[in-house]
This record gives C-alpha cells, structure tokens and sequence, in this order.
C-alpha cells in the first residue's frame, strides 16, 4: 500500500512515511537512517564556518519544503543539451518522479544500466551496494550532505560494464515545478575499460520558479575508462540549489567534467575530483553567467593521490547587475603524489559595476616533484573593444554579447561535443543585456 506524505517539512514523521511507501533493501534503507541520524543532529551552516563566510543563507527556511513529491502535469522545458543529437539513451523525471527512460537495445543487450535511480536500484540493488557503500559524498560533511543521503529520490544512474564502449551520447532531464523540492542523486559507475558520453541538465518549468534542490553527483571512472560529462545547472531564478559532487578517477582513466551554472537564486556547489590512481587524468571546466541578485558559490578541490596524475580546472564566470560568484579553488597534492602536473584558473567578467566576484585559489603541497599553479583574473568589459564593434555596424548590446561569447571561448573550445557548445553559448546569449 502506497503512504501518502501530506506533512510539510522534513520531521522524522514523514522520513518514516517516505521510507515506509518505498520498495528498497535493508542495506539501502540502513543508510538512509543512519545519514538521517546525522541529518537531525547537525544545524545548518552559518557564516562562521570558513566555506560559507561569503554565502549568507539566513533567508532560507528548509521548514518551507517537503518530503512529499507532487503529481503535477507540466510541460517540460527544452532540454538544450539534447538538441540535434543522436542519443543512445535518454532519462527525464519531473518533481522526483521518473516520468520517461529509453535505452538502446545494442547497449542494454551489453549489460549497461541507465535511467531511474529508484527503479534500477530496486532491480539491481547487489550490483550497486559496493558503489554506494564507498561514500564518494560524505553523507556526514554538512547538513545538506547528509539531508540528500537520506532522502534522495528521482535521481539517475548510468553503470557500464568493463570494456563496453559508448560511442553515442546518454541525456537525463531534471524538472522542478514551482515551489517544488529536489533531492535527487547522481551516480555514473564505469568500469575498467568502459567509455562513455552523459549530458545531464537541470531545469524549472518557469524562469522565475522557486523551490529547493539538495542534490548529490558521484561519478566513480575506474581503471582505463574515459567519461565525458556535462551538467547543465538552469533551475528557476527562484531556486536554492545545494549540491555535493564527487569524482573518483582511477588509473590511467580521464575525466572530461564540464559545467554550465546559469540558474538558480543561491547556489552552493562543492566539486571534488580525487585521482587515486597512476597516470590518471581529469579536465574540469566551469560556465557560470550570473544575472539580477543571482549568487553561486563553487568550491573545487583536486585532490592529486598518486603519482603521474595531471588535472586541468577552468572555470569562466560573466556577471550582470547586482550578482556575485565565489569560486573557492583548492591543489591538494599528497605526500606520494610526485610528478603531479595540476593547473587551476578563475577568469571573471564584469559586465556592471554592481557586481562582485570572488576568486580564492588554495595549494595543498605534500610533495616534492610537482608542477602546481594558479591564477585569476577580474575585468570589465573594453570600451575600446565595443566602440570598434560598434563602427563594424553591431549595436551595442551585439557588441556585448559578441564580447562575452568571446570571453567563454576557451572554454568552449575544450567541449568536445558541438552540440554542447552551441547550447551553452545560445543559453549565455540570451541572457546578456546592454551595459
């Protein structure tokens, strides 16, 4: 019989009604309690811990949202990532509800697992457990690590076998309504070997929607694979986005991680990338385009374990009106991760004198043989670049626009899927006012 959550808020009522109206393992239900346990116990972040000195959240009231998952009929926004791409699979869920999965038969006939997190679990549960057993998000980091730990629902996952080769992109779909909660989870699992291409986006049915997403990413590249990942953020303007994401890159595997950060009201990101293996490899590219009174903090951390590893971090962010970013990056190299070639870097655009960023590069240095830098940048826009567009016929707000698509460039230039820069430059162009 299926229990119907109707109590607002997240109490232990209706944390025993959510467990009570699904079909898991004990295995997984046990997680979920003792990451519940840690959630009731801890208090929310405050501005005197170190990482959210610079991201004030006393406006947000977690009592305002739910457990419980609505079923509205929406109509879903353009999924930007998808468009004019050959898809070997694709996954859509709307307020935590799976509402479509496809996969093609040539890859499902090779033991590839894609879709609803919820419903693969169910039926695979045992080939799972040991990957979410390992913890890549603590579930005891902070509140909302542990809040997503226990209550995750609606969320993906892509599992593929040792030496299966992918060579057609996989796309998943993330709705919220207005005022809607999301808590889903993210878990991509390739094995020695495996190669594979997974577009994945966020979005509201509106752009001004409201709600809340406490959501978790693991992506677990082992021995010889390469993943090629995009995580497209456009929640609604009114959305408090937290999220926890983690990588784990073995040996000689590469990770391609590129994201794009254009919505929500306040985001709090914290990415990690751990390679734990010789000659292991991981890019990391970053799009933020912030608007209004929009502010997104991204935390990243390369964490270099073994030795011959290289990781590249690029991350670009452009800024209207009265935003703010914080990118807080850190290089942690440890004691026997020699010959470690890490490289990261914050460039900042300011298109108003309202705006702020700010850019905190860290190193963690345990070893001796290393090559380690960092940089940032800050500017605004080059009146000298927007006269001479302007001469060349382009109004003001062209020359603009042609100038942030400029700036976004290099990184773009890094995305291997065309398709995906388009999306991304076409969704930043819309955005961008006359200054």
């Amino acid at each position: 019989m299926s229990v119907m959550l109707t109590n607002t808020g997240f109490t232990q009522e209706a944390f025993d009604a959510f467990l009570a109206e699904r079909s898991e393992p004990d295995w997984l239900a046990d997680l979920r309690k003792n990451a519940w346990s840690r959630f009731d116990e801890m208090s929310l972040p405050t501005s005197r811990d170190e990482e959210w000195m610079r991201t004030d959240i006393r406006l947000f009231k977690l009592d305002k949202f739910s457990l419980a998952v609505e079923s509205n009929e929406v109509e879903l926004p353009r999924a930007l990532l998808a468009e004019g791409v050959e898809l070997g699979g694709r996954s859509v869920s709307v307020d935590r509800r799976s509402v479509e999965c496809q996969l093609s038969e040539k890859w499902s006939n090779q033991g590839v697992l894609f879709g609803s997190l919820d419903a693969i679990v169910a039926e695979h549960g045992d080939q799972l457990r040991p990957y979410f057993e390992r913890h890549l998000v603590d579930p005891h980091f902070d509140k909302f690590s542990a809040l997503n730990a226990a209550c995750w629902s609606g969320g993906s996952v892509l599992f593929v076998p040792k030496g299966v080769q992918i060579d057609e992109p996989l796309h998943s779909l993330s709705v919220m309504s207005d005022g809607g909660t999301d808590l889903g989870k993210t878990l991509v699992i390739l094995e020695e070997g495996a190669e594979a291409t997974l577009l994945a986006e966020s979005a509201s049915t509106t752009v001004d929607a409201g709600g809340l997403h406490c959501g978790s990413i693991e992506l677990i590249v082992e021995k010889g694979a390469r993943l090629r990942y995009v995580n497209l953020q456009n929640w609604g303007n009114g959305v408090w986005h937290f999220a926890h994401q983690m990588a784990h890159v073995a040996a000689n595997a590469n990770l391609q991680w590129t994201i794009g950060a254009l919505g929500s009201r306040l985001a709090k990101v914290n990415q990690r990338v751990a390679l734990i293996g010789q000659d292991a490899e991981a890019q990391v590219n970053g799009v933020m385009f912030t608007q209004g009174k929009q502010h997104l903090c991204y935390n990243t951390h390369q964490h270099h374990q073994a030795e011959f590893c290289q990781s590249d971090l690029l991350y670009k962010a452009a800024l209207q009106d009265r935003s703010r970013t914080v990118w807080r990056g850190m290089i942690q190299v440890d004691e026997g991760a020699q010959r470690t070639n890490a490289y990261q870097r914050n460039d900042n655009l300011m298109l108003a004198t309202t705006a702020r960023a700010d850019s905190i590069p860290g190193l963690e240095i345990e070893a001796d043989d290393v090559r380690c830098t960092h940089g940032s940048t800050s500017g605004r826009v080059d009146d000298q670049q927007l006269f001479y567009a302007m001469t060349r016929g382009y109004t003001r707000q062209e020359a603009v626009r042609m100038i942030v698509s400029g700036f976004f460039q290099k990184v773009f230039d890094r995305i291997t899927i065309e398709s995906v820069r388009e999306a991304l430059g076409e969704a930043i162009g819309r955005r961008v006012r006359d200054i």
